[in-house]
């Protein structure tokens, strides 16, 4: 196995042979170019080498494992040679990039691989977390930091894939099943950091359709691995809760970004995106059931929904999943025109469930995933204290685990206590000021720590 610093590492290298980082996660395995997001990402995790069996290159420019003496061509004597048979560096030539790149300019080309980069620094990131995870190497606070790392990753892998499309009319089915995959392990092992993530206002308004979709996605997710589907409906459910309101991208931009309620002729132009996004796909090839998923999301159990106007039964099991994840999502998400109501609030609507829009199991399947009290919530406790829900307590949604607002333990690890009727119990929900409040002390407080101690 040869070692390589990464420092010695520039983009645009081709290699020939598996490149690994801690000598365990694939980087990446040939053919394949080292692209700077791939870079980054080793960086970002403090990685100072990566290894190979191979050596790797450009053409001729190769470039040394730190393992292996320096030898000059005098050196090595004029009896042994390096061949281009037992050379790996590998020419950018050999891949045969010119078919698929034959009418676009050299920018366009390089949007061509950016999902497939995103792709595969979430494949290597999110290995490496699972593994830090799995060796109880991680503080609290690092761990929080992994977590959102990872979802803007998994956000920013979104943005590319719509943008794909909207550029090149290109959808990879395959691609995305395998980033939803990753998807599904990091809801599954992170789940109680990853449902504190909310978007900002300036962020949602900033790219509505990506956050929406992400944040949609994950709700959808944790549906179904409450509901306990398999693996590959998992999968498939993923796929289509992040291509829901790819059909938007059709529509004129202000139908979706802007800072007012709609027109009734722009609501009845954005209440055609569901066929859109659904004749996507259908043209793409994608499975059947992801294509209902996306057609159906804004089907309601009586009728009332759009565009198709089918009831109970009739609307897929996707559907009737993204559609109770992007109503929570939209309840709770802030927007120019609208007050964000609290998760709290938005889940004793669904609950409500009135006139019957919702499929009563999934609304069910929510409440256990999140509790009555959601996931991030901060609530005043029976005590005095402050806290915020940070874990789903089994078989009892009504009394969630929280973390007390700063209080930690001998070990310096935020004390954390199940809640109950009696001793502990949770008053209400603070308001969205008032969670801002306590965020902006909480912040303030570790500025002033932080000085201290310098």
């Amino acid at each position: 196995m040869h070692s390589y610093n990464v420092s010695d590492i520039k983009p645009d290298i081709f290699y020939s042979a598996d490149l690994l980082i801690d000598n365990t996660f694939l980087l990446c395995a040939p053919p394949c170019r080292i692209t700077g997001p791939m870079l980054s990402a080793v960086k970002k995790w403090g990685f100072t080498q990566i290894h190979s069996l191979g050596k790797i290159g450009l053409g001729a420019a190769q470039i040394r494992p730190i393992n292996e003496p320096e030898f000059s061509e005098a050196t090595l004597g004029s009896s042994v040679s390096i061949s281009e048979e037992n050379s790996v560096a590998v020419d950018a030539s050999e891949f045969d990039i010119s078919s698929d790149t034959e009418e676009l300019s050299a920018t366009e080309f390089t949007s061509t691989v950016n999902a497939s980069e995103e792709s595969a620094a979430i494949k290597m990131l999110a290995n490496h977390a699972h593994k830090l995870k799995a060796e109880k190497k991680l503080t609290e606070n690092s761990l929080v930091d992994i977590v959102q790392s990872l979802y803007n990753d998994f956000q920013n892998y979104i943005t590319k894939v719509y943008t794909r499309y909207a550029t090149h009319k290109e959808i990879n089915l395959e691609e995305i099943s395998d980033t939803v995959a990753y998807l599904c392990d990091y809801i599954q092992d992170f789940r109680r950091y990853v449902l504190r993530i909310t978007p900002s206002l300036d962020a949602r308004n900033r790219n509505f359709l990506i956050s929406h979709s992400m944040r949609s996605t994950v709700l959808a997710i944790t549906i179904g691995q409450q509901l306990h589907m398999s693996r590959e409906k998992l999968v498939e459910l993923g796929v289509a809760g992040i291509l829901h309101e790819i059909g938007m991208i059709r529509l004129p931009p202000q139908t979706y970004m802007n800072d007012r309620p709609l027109a009734p002729s722009e609501r009845s132009q954005m209440n055609t995106h569901p066929i859109l996004s659904y004749n996507i796909l259908k043209d793409a090839n994608f499975p059947l059931g992801i294509q209902l998923g996306v057609l159906e999301h804004h089907e309601r159990e009586n009728g009332t929904g759009y565009p198709r106007h089918i009831t109970g039964d009739t609307i897929s099991l996707y559907a009737k999943i993204i559609s109770v994840a992007c109503s929570f999502e939209a309840i709770t998400a802030p927007r120019h025109f609208k007050e964000a109501k609290t998760t709290y609030e938005a889940m004793i609507e669904l609950l409500k469930n009135e006139n019957h829009q919702y499929d009563d199991t999934v609304v069910k399947a929510l409440l256990y995933s999140l509790s009555l009290f959601p996931i991030g919530a901060y609530v005043y406790l029976s005590n005095g204290k402050i806290a915020q829900v940070t874990d789903v307590a089994p078989d009892n949604p009504k009394n969630p685990i929280v973390t007390i607002i700063g209080e930690t333990g001998n070990d310096g690890a935020p004390v954390t206590a199940q809640t109950d009727d009696n001793q502990l119990r949770i008053v209400r929900v603070m308001s969205k000021q008032e969670s801002e409040d306590v965020l902006a002390a909480l912040e303030k407080n570790a500025g002033a720590e932080k000085q201290d101690i310098s």
